[in-house]
Parts: structure tokens; sequence; C-alpha cells
């Protein structure tokens, strides 16, 4: 294998199968390749151009009447790269084909009603790619961790989310669900960062100490998310993120494999191509 090539494909060595056990992916790994952090993000940037070529037919489909979109979820502890992977693995991405939107916590009016209504308003329309950074797993992830439903209202959950899920696949999204998992020393290092940088100061939150002492709760509490949920249809890739370069390298590999088996086409024009340059010629 040659330095910065894959040895096997991500959407394959990251997927989380039966048998799966997230404490025992190494965060500090890079499975499937031998790199630098320059080699990898050169690899990330030679990606660009064919990226964006997938996002375009996707989009072009769209306007002949297609019906497929992309969902890519995005999940992890925080200081993970979740929004590393938005600024720098989905970049080469028309942005006025993306969507990023964050869940936080629900306001009263979600409160009232059942909790994926806000997300259905947020799902991709023909197209077009949304991104949550965070999402409906919240519902079962700090919900479970912070008490925040009864555990017989957690378990009904996941069931009611596959099913949710299942119905966005049929009406033509693809879902990319990618969890990102930091180490916890890193995820220190990285936090401390963030207090030494005025530039960084917006993205700390007091809120992300009150997880760390809750870190062993809400491994578990991943760990059974992801074994309930990762379905054939909508698998869950775990992606090593203590190296920056690799986590972005990785989710943007798995979306373009995604995006790829779509096997989309240039929509045909419907108009005389030869006549129409020579009416553009001599206008």
């Amino acid at each position: 294998m040659k330095k910065s090539e894959w040895s096997g494909k991500p959407s394959e060595l990251l997927r989380v199968d039966k048998g799966f056990r997230l404490a025992e992916v190494d965060p500090q790994a890079t499975p499937g390749i031998v790199a630098t952090k320059e080699s990898g993000t050169a690899l990330l940037r030679k990606n660009r151009r064919a990226l964006a070529r997938l996002q375009g037919k996707l989009f072009a489909d769209s306007t002949v009447g297609g019906k497929r979109s992309l969902l890519i979820v995005l999940q992890g502890m925080d200081s993970s790269g979740k929004g590393g992977i938005v600024k720098h693995a989905l970049s080469a991405m028309n942005s006025s084909g993306v969507v990023v939107h964050g869940f936080t916590a629900p306001t009263d009016e979600e409160l009232r009603h059942d909790f994926l209504w806000r997300i259905r308003k947020h799902l991709p329309e023909p197209g077009m790619v949304s991104v949550f950074d965070r999402s409906h797993y919240e519902d079962v992830l700090a919900a479970r961790v912070q008490n925040l439903a009864d555990p017989d209202t957690i378990e009904a959950r996941y069931d009611t989310i596959i099913a949710f899920e299942q119905e966005a696949i049929d009406n033509g999204t693809v879902i990319v669900k990618l969890m990102l998992q930091i180490g916890e020393k890193q995820q220190k290092k990285r936090l401390v960062a963030r207090l030494h940088r005025k530039s960084k100061l917006w993205k700390y939150n007091p809120s992300d100490v009150d997880d760390r002492e809750r870190w062993t709760a809400l491994q578990d509490a991943y760990q059974i998310a992801l074994e309930r949920t990762s379905t054939a249809e909508a698998p869950w890739y775990v992606i090593p993120a203590n190296h920056k370069w690799y986590a972005r390298l990785a989710a943007q590999e798995i979306i373009m494999s995604k995006l790829k088996e779509l096997d989309m086409k240039w929509p045909r024009p419907e108009y005389d191509l030869d006549e129409e340059r020579g009416r553009v010629a001599h206008a």
C-alpha cells in the first residue's frame, strides 16, 4: 500500500455491524490508511472536485423530477470535530444546496410535540443536502444520561427512530450517520485550548465539563444507540477522531461512496443541442 492510499473502504472498515463494541475503538487509530497530517489533508483537498460533481448531479437530477436527497447525521462528544467535518470535508459542496442545522435543547413549543416533530421539518428536499450537527439521537443520548425522559419512553424511541429513518429512505433520502469518537484525554486537551484562544472562547460551554463527568454513562448510551439503530439501509459509522485530518477524510470518503452508489447521470437536455449551440454562437 502506498502512503496516503486507502487499503480498504472506510464505508466498510468503520461500519457498525453486529457485535460492535464502542469501547474497542481506538480514537487515536487511522483505520485503512497510512498518512501524515499533511498527506491526509492533501488527499482531502484532492477529493474536492469529485465531491462537487457528485453533489451537482444530485441537485441537477432534482430539476427533472428526481426525488433523491442526502441527510448527514453528525454525533459525538463536544470538540470531537463535527464542525470541522462541515467546514473541511464538505467545503467543496455548493453552499446553496447544503443546509446545516444544529439541534439544541428543545423549545417549549417543540416539547409540546413528539420528539421527531422538529426533526421532520429539516429533512432535505429533493436535490438538497441536510447536515444535522447533533440530531434526534440526543433524545436517546442526553435524555438517557440526564434522565430527561422515563426509561420506557426512551426505550420506545429506538424503534420510532428506525421507522422514521426508513420512511425518509423510502421517500428518496440517503442517510449517512457518522459518530466521531474522540478520546477522553484528547477532548480535555481541545477544551483547554479553547479557553486559551480568544477566537475559540465562543465554542466553549461550561456544560462541556458536565458531560465529561458523565463520560462513562454517555459512552454506554452511545453503545446502546449504535447497536439498536444501525440498520442495513441506515448504518452507523464510527470514526476515530483524535486526528482531525483522519476524521474529516474518512467522513468525506464515506459520504462520497454513498453518493457514488446512486450512480446518477447528468440530465439529458430536451432541446436540440446543436441547434441551441448555433443560436448562442450567433446571438
